[in-house]
């Protein structure tokens, strides 16, 4: 077995900085009575666009509706959004770029998960997520996995010339966490 995927194996959820609780639907098991594959991307997903929108100014709702200026700081929002406008909305979009998972054990309905979301690498326009997933009240990680994202400009789509927004790699930068540190 590859050092890393043994490595991955043996998180806890003391090795994930932000938590998510996730109760699991009749509809997310698959044939053999276990999540199914997707279900580990929606997941993953979810967890990293909440941190995302609550903790890094993300506003999905607000795409067509771009700030005329970085200096612009009028919050956007939507009727439809249940997220707090936060006051400096980005101008960069996250794209991405790959995506992994690794399966140690199963899990199904009507199991509760916690979900764990930590940073393994911030780059000047990048990050590397990682999630685990936890049975609620188990401490041995059932599934490791995560994606890239590249920080890419609005208007352009294009990886960001000045690396991302300082206010987005600062809060990416609280889930920072270096192999072989524990928090």
């Amino acid at each position: 077995m590859p050092k890393e995927v043994d490595i991955k194996r043996r998180r806890t959820r003391s090795d994930y900085v932000f938590h998510q609780t996730y109760r699991t639907r009749w509809h997310d098991n698959d044939m053999y009575a276990h999540l199914n594959n997707t279900i580990y991307a929606q997941l993953f997903d979810s967890i990293i666009n909440h941190y995302l929108i609550t903790d890094c100014g993300m506003d999905p709702f607000s795409y067509n509706n771009t700030p005329s200026s970085p200096s612009d700081t009028t919050p956007a929002t939507s009727p439809t959004s249940n997220a707090k406008p936060h006051p400096n909305p980005s101008h960069q979009v996250a794209i991405m770029v790959n995506s992994y998972c690794d399966y140690f054990a199963s899990v199904s309905y009507p199991d509760i998960l916690e979900l764990g979301l930590r940073v393994n690498k911030l780059g000047s326009t990048s990050v590397v997520y990682e999630v685990g997933v936890f049975k609620q009240g188990e401490d041995d990680v059932k599934v490791v996995g995560g994606y890239t994202h590249v920080w890419c400009e609005r208007q352009s789509m294009r990886p960001a010339k000045e690396g991302m927004e300082a206010g987005i790699r600062e809060a990416l930068g609280r889930l920072m966490v270096r192999e072989g540190s524990k928090i």
